[in-house]
């Protein structure tokens, strides 16, 4: 399990003076440690990685502005302490169930005000998405290009496709990176967000592959309501299939290389689908 270091206790200690673990939060499946404390100024999340961690970076270039509109509407944590070079960070604590272990997960009400709330969030800036989509197309080849367990014939269709595709390119803007209800907290009815390791500058319509991968299969309404909080579907044919098809690798590819045999079986069904 990962555990903090000695230099990062000792920052931390610094910084809250006196604090106690309520709960262990981390997921495992990286070398990032979440844990809710409490403190003498109350409940706070702290969230730490190794040297290499990079998703300690990304939450914290999602905090430097991205995130304002969000927090003083109170739908995600304000930043309290942060320390880029021990990947180290400290953030309000959040009330709420989160979405994904319950039935909020389909429920319409919650999806339309994650629409709307994502739209928020995308709407907050605008770049050119040549570099974006230049990123994305590298990280596609170079998962195939690791370890995994995709057939020889599902390779060489997958490499296929990608090298084939010439979408219009959409302009870059922020995005989380993870939207999905495992994300998604809920407290009397008011959705909050968490989570911001995979935050960048992408297009717009990859924050709606995981629950089209997921919550849309199963409810239609969901995905209605999500369109209707967030105002029109942006999705063109060939760019979301393209979309899909790289999500579909990077689910398989990395969650054999961790050891996640449920969301790799996930990514397997997702590669089907998206070149089906």
């Amino acid at each position: 399990m990962p555990a903090l270091t000695s230099d990062q206790t000792a920052v931390l200690t610094s910084w809250l003076r006196r604090f106690e673990i309520v709960e262990d939060l981390s997921w495992g499946q990286t070398d990032t440690v979440v844990l809710h404390v409490d403190t003498p100024d109350g409940e706070r999340i702290v969230k730490a990685g190794g040297p290499a961690n990079h998703h300690i970076l990304r939450e914290l270039q999602a905090h430097d502005g991205a995130t304002d509109a969000w927090v003083a509407e109170g739908r995600a944590a304000r930043l309290r302490h942060a320390d880029a070079s021990r990947r180290i960070l400290v953030l309000d604590y959040l009330p709420g169930v989160l979405a994904g272990a319950t039935a909020a997960a389909l429920d319409p009400d919650v999806h339309r005000q994650a629409g709307a709330l994502l739209r928020q969030f995308h709407d907050e800036s605008s770049h050119d998405g040549d570099a974006a989509e230049e990123a994305a197309a590298r990280r596609a080849v170079a998962w195939l290009d690791s370890p995994h367990r995709i057939d020889a014939e599902t390779e060489r269709r997958l490499r296929e496709a990608l090298s084939a595709a010439s979408p219009e390119i959409p302009p870059a803007v922020p995005t989380h990176g993870d939207w999905q209800p495992r994300n998604w907290l809920v407290d009397d009815g008011v959705v909050r967000v968490i989570d911001f390791g995979r935050f960048g500058l992408r297009s717009a319509v990859t924050d709606f592959a995981r629950l089209a991968s997921q919550e849309w299969l199963t409810s239609p309404a969901a995905e209605r309501a999500f369109f209707e909080g967030y105002g029109d579907d942006p999705r063109t044919p060939e760019h979301w299939r393209l979309v899909r098809l790289r999500e579909a690798i990077g689910t398989a590819v990395w969650a054999h290389q961790v050891g996640a045999e449920e969301f790799e079986r996930q990514g397997h069904r997702m590669i089907a689908e998206a070149l089906a």
